[in-house]
This record gives C-alpha cells, structure tokens and sequence, in this order.
C-alpha cells in the first residue's frame, strides 16, 4: 500500500523514543521563534505530524508554548513580517483546537478573533498579481489592479468573499478563505479555552490599519465597540449574508456551481452557530433563511443545503414563531422517497436525526410518522446505515406505530426489491441473463398489482398495519430473492426485530402486546421467500414470544385460540420448528389457572386435543415428501406439555399415559419411520418413561410439572416460617467463631 520510502518514514516514527521526541520538539519551537519560516522549520513540522498520525496520537508534547509562538506572529502587520508565512500557520492553529483546544488562552481568544475579523471584513478587493486591462500595446506600466469579479462575471461591488473570483489572489484574500473554512469550527470551539487574564482593549485599531473598507456596506462604528467575541459574531453574520446573496448569481461553470452550494452549506451552518450564541440575531437572521429554503425548496440538488436550513428551522423556528411544516414535508418526505439512492445525502440526513433525536421526538410527530419513508435509505443501501438504524429505532417505536412498523420491518427485503424496480423501470428495462424481462418488472408496471407497490412505497404511516395480499407480492418478487440488495437488506432485519421487541416491552400494554403475539403467529407464514431470512425470522419470534409469556402470562389466555390453533397444524411442526416449539412450551407452562383464572376445563382439554392430535399423527406416519423427521426436541415437548396439561385435568392423564405406554412398546419393535436416529429414538422413550412415572401419582405430577411459584422463586433465607433462616444463621456463627 505504501511505498518502500513511506513504509521506511512510518517505521522510524513509530520506533522514536519519548527523549528524542522532546529534543526534536524543543529544537522545533526555536525554529518558529525565527522571523522567516525556513525549509528546514516546514520539514520539521512535517516530520512531525507524520510522527503524531503514525502513533494514532498517543504520543504527546505540550502545546501551549507552541500555541504561544504561532499567536505571536499573528500579530504583526502583514508589512512588517512574512505574510505567507500565515496561510501556514493558520491550518495547524485549527488543527491544535481539534486536539487540543485546551492550550488556549482568553488572550489568545481576543487575538484570534480580531484577526479573524481583519481577514474576513477587511480583504483587499482587487485582483492579486497585476492583472491586465487588456489592448495591443499593452505593457508593464500600463497593468493596473483590476476589482475581483463575482462568480457570474460581474464588479464585485462589496467586500471580498470566497466567492469572488479573478485571475489571482492576495495574501490577505488567501487569508479571508483560511479564515472562512475555520470560522464554524472557532465558533464551536472557543468556550473551551482556560481562564486566564484578558485584554480589554475594545478599540481595535488593527481592523482599519492595512485593510479595504467595504465599497457598498461599511461597518458602522458601533460595531467596533463590541468586545471581539461580540465583533466575530456580527462580522461572520455580515459575511454569511453576503455569501448567501453571491449564491443567487447565474454561474458559468458547473464546479462554480457546486462551491456555491458548499458555501451555502457552510454559512447556513455558522448563522446557525451565532444565533445559539446570541439570541437577538434570530429576528435578523430568519427572513434570509426563510427566502434561501424558499428558493431551494423545489430543487433537491440543493438538499445539500437544505439540510442546515432545518436544522436551523429545528434549533431557531420556535422562537421566531415560524411555520416549520414546509420543510419538515421535505427532510421526511421528499428526500427518502426521490433520493433514497443518494448515499451521501442518506449519511447527513440520518447524521441529523441522531444528533437531534431528543428534539425530534419532543416536537416533531412527523418524525415518528415517517418511518415507511426513512427505512427506505436501509432498504437500499443496507450495510452503509444499518448502524445509524440500531440508534434510530427505539425512538421510532411507539404504542401508535408499533403494530405497523414489525410488519414494516419483516417487509424490509419486500421494500428493498420494489426500490430496485422502481429505480431500474425509469432506465433500461431489467432482463435475465437470457434476455426475458423479468416477472416482478412486469408485475411493477401491471395495474392489477399497482395497489400492492404503492403500499411498499407510501410515504407516511397510518394508512393501515399492513395489506391483505401479501402472498400475492411475494410471489411477484419470488426471483428478487437472489438480489445482492435484497439479500443485503434481509441479515439486517432480525437484528432490527430484536431492538424492536427490547422496545416495545417498555411502553406496551397487555392489549398491545397480546397484538404483537397475533402478528408473530400470522407473520410466521407470510415472509419473502429467503430460506435463512425466514429461519432468522422464526428465531427471534420463537426467543420474544418466551419473553413476552414469562413477563406476562396471562397473554396466553388471551391468545389462546389462535396460539391453539397454531401448535394444532401438523405442517407448522416440519417449517416452523423453532417458533413450533416454543408456542407449544408456553401452552403447556402457562395454559394454567394459576396463571390466570380465566383458564377453564374445556380449554386445557381443547388444547390438550390438538397437540394430541399433531403428536399422534407425526408418530404414527412417515412424514411429508421432502421433509425431514421431525425434530426430537418438538416431540419431547409436545409429550411434556400434554403431561403437564393433564396435571391440571385429571381426567385426561390416562390418554396420554396410554400413549407413552405405546410408544414405549413401538420403539421396542425396531426402527420408526419418524426417528433416523437412534440417540434421538432413546431420548424421546426415556423422556416418555419419566413422563409416564409421574403421572402414575397425579399430585406429584402437578408439583413437578406446574410448581408452585414459591417452588420456582425460592427465598426460604428469607422466610422465618421455615427452619432454613436458622440453620444458615448457626452455620454463621459456626464459621465465624472458628
């Protein structure tokens, strides 16, 4: 990766010890206290910060005396010292504030500040370098200094901006763009300086002297009586209304064009920074705002932008008193439904909703209301913003959307593959290596199924959980299944699932939880066809139905019939196993009045004859074509949860002790059709031989089978009607008297 010479530099500033490292350093601050920067002090600087990203920055060298010496030069007037010489300095000033901000002094904030605003404001308004007027006799003494130019070709008739333009540049216009693209980070950056002794000197004479004053808006003289920090904020908000007006300037190249969005980005950004510092500028500042979203709202190769603007719509709109709707329509609509492809703007705009996710969900219902339109960025490019998604969906989970957004969820790979028509169907029409064009092309263009897309494609929730012809749309996008998008997009949703029941647990009642169990039961059958996606899919439901029954029990009874009904289909046993199982656990662990009183006779008994039923028949018969055998772990449990059922109902344990007494009396005969394996056959008889013993004494049955809770969450140390208590305080005092 590297070159031979680079590997060798990396290798040297890894292996240089802490002593050499101070020599070096020190050597180095005498060479800045020179007057001119010598190559020799630019190649120290530079072996120097090769060694600091070498070493990740773990090593260290005190850097307010170095601070110290680049401030220092900062002083002089450009006339008297070696004015280039600042284009350096200014960069690693502003690299130490990233790493340590710390070395800053209050001094060092006044002096800064008034430079800043010499650079910004006070820029020299003439082409560097002599320009030409033009002519055939032209010659040296007739160059005169030409005015810079705006980006559509006209006189620049105000102050120097980064967007000016002309056929060179100087010093002090190099340092008016320096100064610009650190200015938002300074703002950010200077309430962390130390407290140390101040100037208070608020009659800055260094902004008249060597500096051109504005032709068009001249500083009033109030301004200069505000202390620099105060100063800094009006020059940047001058200096950014100014930018915003060059940006509205007819450009001739398209590169000019996309620096005028970068600033627009830039100088929304530090308005925004001033107004969060100084309130009283809010009023000044939203009506620019206002018209700059007003003239970029309908063209989104300015959402680049547009992006700052809510923020600042998010940080400023309550206080001004604005109508925020319009561009909340745009951040949540537009921008996932017609740019879910747009990678860079997917990264912003989900930045923006971890950073303001407390405000959104405080003040924004349409935040949580536009997940059907934000999952489409995941739905995409699933690897680039699955983690921004880990973050972003609890907040999204609410008792209104939780029942759409899990069916919203488990139709992520069914999302994933319409982005993908809908994307291809406005270029080439997609075709198959032979050249066909594709089922689920023609099933998107078809509109009999139009209904069924559009559904995928809405924009805002509340339009209904889900739609009634699911196995339709999963057999018009059967061949997506083999998409590496689609694919992509489907490892993704059970890790989302299982964020999504860990929140849902929170906020959710019983009615909604009991809702939650129905949609895992109908879901379960209902998933585009990836044979892993489906088998991932029924493990989660399979671990967060357990959890939901243990926190609640009585969810059970109120699912019931369908829970019933689900563990009574014999073809759930040989492609659901996982979630089979477990539904047939919780019905014979909670289907008990001691759990809830409701449970009756009649339903244990109704319950007991289903799964009756489906082990009768997996035992008796060969299974399915193409099927397996039924799993070992699925038969064991059905026996377990008949037995404990029949623990509770008396009259039903010599049914199911009649059918482990001829099971145990099958097995003996030789191999079943239903077991291949003979570990497995030994365990499932064992398994109904113990069964069968204890049922032989049915009050012992019951104990073990359902205990008591006080059996299943002892505290007998806790308990003074037992002798336990007693016995542990004698053996206390036993081992602490030895």
């Amino acid at each position: 990766m590297y070159s031979h010479g680079s590997e060798s530099l990396i290798k040297q500033a890894r292996e240089i010890q802490e002593s050499e490292l101070q020599k070096f350093y020190s050597r180095l601050v005498k060479l800045l206290q020179a007057k001119e920067l010598s190559h020799e002090t630019v190649d120290s600087l530079q072996r120097l910060h090769i060694i600091l990203f070498a070493t990740k920055f773990t090593r260290t060298a005190e850097l307010s005396s170095l601070c110290t010496q680049f401030l220092r030069s900062l002083e002089s007037r450009q006339s008297e010292g070696p004015a280039h010489s600042f284009t350096h300095i200014l960069p690693i000033i502003n690299t130490m504030l990233t790493h340590s901000p710390e070395c800053l002094t209050e001094d060092h904030v006044t002096l800064l500040s008034k430079k800043l605003v010499d650079w910004l404001r006070y820029a020299s308004i003439t082409q560097g370098g002599g320009a030409s007027s033009g002519g055939f006799f032209t010659g040296p003494r007739l160059r005169q200094p030409m005015p810079v130019a705006e980006l559509d070709g006209t006189v620049s008739g105000d102050f120097f901006t980064v967007l000016c333009v002309g056929q060179g540049f100087t010093e002090d216009q190099w340092m008016n763009v320096y100064s610009f693209s650190m200015l938002r980070h300074w703002l950010l950056t200077y309430h962390s300086v130390s407290t140390g002794s101040t100037t208070a000197d608020t009659d800055d004479r260094s902004e008249v002297d060597g500096s051109v004053v504005s032709m068009v808006s001249a500083t009033s003289s109030s301004s200069r009586l505000l202390p620099p920090k105060e100063r800094l904020r009006e020059k940047a908000f001058q200096y950014c209304q100014r930018l915003i007006e060059q940006s509205d300037r007819k450009t001739h190249r398209r590169i000019d064009a996309e620096l005028q969005k970068a600033c627009l980005v830039e100088a929304v950004g530090i308005l925004d920074c001033v107004c969060v510092e100084d309130a009283s500028l809010v009023y000044r500042t939203f009506p620019c705002i206002k018209a700059l979203f007003g003239r970029l709202s309908s063209d989104l190769s300015f959402a680049r932008v547009l992006l700052p603007i809510a923020q600042f719509y998010l940080n400023h709109g309550e206080m001004a008193a604005v109508d925020c709707e319009s561009v909340w329509k745009v951040v949540f609509g537009r921008f996932p439904a017609e740019l879910f492809n747009d990678a860079f703007l997917a990264h912003e705009l989900l930045r923006f909703l971890r950073l303001n996710l407390e405000s959104l969900q405080l003040r924004l219902p349409q935040y949580t209301r536009s997940f059907p339109n934000l999952l489409k960025f995941l739905a995409w490019n699933s690897p680039a913003v699955v983690d921004d998604f880990v973050d972003l969906l609890p907040s999204l989970v609410t008792t209104g959307t939780a029942v759409e957004l899990l069916h919203t969820l488990l139709d992520l790979p069914c999302l994933s593959a319409t982005l993908v028509l809908q994307h291809r169907s406005t270029c080439l029409p997609i075709s198959d290596t032979g050249g066909r064009s594709l089922v689920s092309l023609d099933a998107f263009r078809n509109p009999s199924f139009r209904g069924l897309f559009l559904f995928l494609l809405r924009g805002e929730a509340g339009s209904g959980d889900t739609i009634d012809r699911l196995s339709t749309l999963h057999e018009q996008l059967a061949e997506a299944a083999s998409w590496p998008r689609v694919v992509q997009c489907a490892q993704t949703v059970p890790v989302l699932l299982h964020i999504f029941f860990n929140t849902v647990v929170t906020i959710a009642d019983q009615k909604l939880l009991a809702h939650l169990i129905l949609v895992m039961l109908e879901r379960s059958s209902l998933l585009l066809s990836l044979r892993t996606f489906i088998r991932e899919v029924h493990r989660v439901f399979s671990c967060h139905l357990l959890r939901l029954c243990k926190l609640q029990p009585s969810l059970v009874m109120d699912q019931s019939h369908e829970l019933v009904e689900f563990a009574g289909t014999t073809a759930n046993v040989y492609n659901k196993e996982e979630m089979y199982t477990h539904v047939v656990w919780v019905l014979g662990e909670y289907l008990s009045v001691s759990c809830d009183s409701r449970c009756s006779v009649r339903l244990i008994t109704s319950c007991f004859e289903a799964l009756e039923a489906v082990l009768f028949e997996i035992t008796s018969s060969t299974p399915p074509p193409g099927s397996p055998c039924p799993a070992p772990r699925v038969i064991t449990t059905l026996m377990s949860a008949l037995a404990k059922l029949a623990s509770r109902s008396h009259d039903l344990i010599p049914r199911v002790s009649l059918f482990l007494s001829k099971l145990r009396s099958v097995t003996r005969c030789g191999s079943v059709t239903w077991c291949s394996d003979e570990e497995d056959l030994v365990a499932i008889v064992t398994r109904g031989e113990e069964l069968w013993s204890l049922l032989k004494t049915p009050g012992v049955a019951q104990s073990v089978l359902t205990p008591s809770a006080h059996v299943t969450t002892p505290q007998w140390h806790k308990d003074t009607n037992v002798s336990m208590p007693l016995q542990m305080r004698a053996l206390t005092s036993l081992t602490h008297s030895q």
